[in-house]
């Protein structure tokens, strides 16, 4: 089996933002992982000028088909729409999704979005790309990264992206998380998404774990995130 993630909005590089709990994985389970580079936050720009939501769930589709055993498949936030978008594949055993959404078909990640009490600031431009509005490293920090050792915020504030406004547009098609075992991991301390949110989309999984962390457990604990990535016993 092997570890695929799919890293979540507005932002590039998910083998940096794996990378702790891709390095314990290893370590203790002698799992590989990857990550999917997304085609709507620059990563992998397509021929045809699709960088949406609809590209995004091909490349990963695209990773799947590259591999030679099955799959873990680990969606964080927008992770999640990008993986039901992917719908169906036969590599997939188990899903873990952390922090993120199970969106029946027809759903837009701004669908999903809309009933939040406090969304993060977003702003479209006039190049079809949507951006974070009004954050500096410290105001992503206290939304984002409060548990996260400090080493790591500037690296994680580097990495922040625009992406096509697609991404947040586009509703659904498929809805890869049905008939799947999977496990949602709700993150008890996260300032981004409410829990209440995550509790929702964690009815829709095979079971649910609540963890007291942040938006991004796999930064700051790995160790807590790492045991959900193996069947579940």
């Amino acid at each position: 089996m092997e570890a695929v993630f799919v890293h979540g909005a507005l932002v590039r590089d998910g083998d940096w933002w794996w990378h702790r709990a891709a390095d314990l994985l290893r370590e203790e389970t002698g799992t590989a992982s990857r990550s999917v580079r997304l085609p709507s936050t620059g990563e992998a720009h397509r021929d045809d000028g699709s960088e949406g939501l609809v590209a995004d769930a091909r490349a990963l589709r695209e990773a799947l088909d590259d591999l030679t055993d099955t799959a873990v498949v680990i969606g964080h936030s927008y992770g999640g729409t990008v993986i039901a978008e992917a719908g169906a594949h036969p590599a997939v055993e188990r899903l873990v999704l952390i922090s993120s959404y199970l969106p029946p078909t027809g759903t837009s990640q701004g669908d999903i979005m809309a009933d939040e009490p406090d969304p993060a600031r977003v702003e479209p431009g006039g190049d079809g790309l949507v951006r974070l509005a009004g954050y500096d490293l410290d105001g992503f920090t206290a939304r984002f990264l409060h548990d996260v050792r400090a080493d790591l915020r500037a690296d994680a504030w580097a990495r922040v992206v625009p992406q096509s406004v697609g991404a947040f547009t586009t509703p659904t098609s498929a809805a890869g998380w049905e008939g799947v075992d999977s496990t949602y991991l709700v993150c008890l301390d996260d300032r981004s998404t409410s829990v209440a949110l995550q509790r929702r989309h964690a009815e829709r999984a095979t079971r649910a774990v609540e963890l007291p962390t942040g938006h991004h457990p796999f930064l700051s604990r790995p160790d807590l995130v790492v045991p959900h990535l193996l069947p579940a016993r």
